[in-house]
C-alpha cells in the first residue's frame, strides 16, 4: 500500500516516537494531522518537516485525558482534509513505581490517557471508516502490552487492555468491512523522554532517564519499522532489542520460566 496522499492523523506527535513518525511520514508525501497537548511543540515539529511537506500538515491540539472533548476533536480532524485514511494512536504516558507505592489515582490517570483516550478516538472515527468502507487503525502499544514487569503495573495493565480491545475490533471488522485494518505496534526500549515523563506512585514525574531507555533503539529506526508495518498492513509487530522481543515469545511458550526470569530483570 503506497502512503502518498493518504490522510494520516497522528497523536502523541510532539516528541519521541511520534515526532520521529511525523518526519518519516512527511517524507512519504502524506497529508498529516499532528496532535498532542502542546500546540507550540506541534508547530515546532511541523516546522522541522521539509518545506515541501508543510502545506500538507495540520496541527490539531488534543488532550487524551479530556474525554469530553474528543468527539468534537475527531470531527474537527475529519474536516481538516475532508476524510481520514489512517489513525495512528501513539499518545500515552508511562509509569515507574511499585504497585504498593502507586495511588489508585495514578492507575486511573494512566488508563484514562493510554486506554480510554485511545479507544475514544477509535470509536468516534469508526462511523467515518465504516461509511467509507476503508480505514486503518495503528496502535503504538508496547512489549508491556504482552508481558508485565516490576514498576509497570498500571502501564502494563493499560497496554494489555488495548490489545484485548483491538483484537476484538479486528475480528468484528472482518465480518463488517474487510477493508478496515488494525495494526498493533509493540516497541521495547526506545531512546525517548518516556521515562522522564513517566509517573511515580504519587503522580509526579520521574524526571530521570532510565539506563535501559537511554540504551534503547533510535526512534528514527522505530519510525521506519512502524511505517513499513503500516504499508504491509501487519496485524502485530514487535520492535526492539533481542531481550525485549525474546521475552514476548518466552512468556507465550514458557510462561513458568518467564515468571522466574522477569522477577530479576533490571527495568529502571
Amino acid at each position: 500500500m503506497a502512503l502518498q496522499n493518504k490522510v494520516i492523523w497522528l497523536t502523541g506527535a510532539s516528541s519521541g516516537i511520534g515526532e520521529a513518525l511525523a518526519y518519516e511520514l512527511a517524507r512519504k508525501k502524506v497529508k498529516l494531522i499532528l496532535s498532542a497537548r502542546r500546540k507550540e511543540e506541534l508547530e515546532r515539529v511541523k516546522g522541522n518537516c521539509h518545506p515541501i511537506a508543510q502545506p500538507n500538515i495540520r496541527v490539531l491540539p488534543l488532550d487524551l485525558a479530556a474525554g469530553n472533548t474528543l468527539q468534537l476533536t475527531t470531527e474537527a480532524a475529519v474536516q481538516l482534509f475532508g476524510h481520514i485514511d489512517i489513525l495512528i494512536n501513539n499518545g500515552g504516558i508511562s509509569q515507574r513505581s511499585l504497585t504498593r507505592e502507586t495511588s489508585l489515582d495514578v492507575d486511573r490517570r494512566i488508563m484514562e490517557v493510554d486506554y480510554f483516550g485511545t479507544i475514544a478516538l477509535t470509536k468516534y472515527l469508526l462511523p467515518h471508516f465504516l461509511k467509507r468502507k476503508s480505514g486503518h487503525y495503528v496502535v503504538v502499544s508496547s512489549v508491556m502490552g504482552l508481558i508485565g514487569t516490576p514498576y509497570r503495573s498500571g502501564y502494563a495493565g493499560a497496554k494489555h487492555a488495548l490489545h484485548g480491545f483491538f483484537d476484538s475490533l479486528r475480528a468484528e471488522m472482518w465480518k463488517n468491512s474487510k477493508s478496515i485494518y488494525i495494526t498493533l505496534i509493540c516497541p521495547g526500549w526506545v531512546r525517548t523522554n518516556v521515562s522522564m515523563n513517566a509517573l511515580m506512585g504519587d503522580g509526579t514525574k520521574l524526571n530521570q532517564m532510565d539506563s535501559t531507555t537511554d540504551d534503547g533503539l533510535d526512534p528514527k529506526i522505530v519510525a521506519k519499522k512502524i511505517v513499513a508495518a503500516i504499508i504491509h498492513k501487519k496485524n502485530e509487530v514487535y520492535i526492539g532489542g533481542l531481550k525485549e522481543v525474546a521475552s514476548v515469545y518466552l512468556k507465550r511458550f514458557l510462561p513458568g520460566l518467564f515468571a522466574r526470569i522477569v522477577r530479576q530483570v533490571n527495568v529502571r
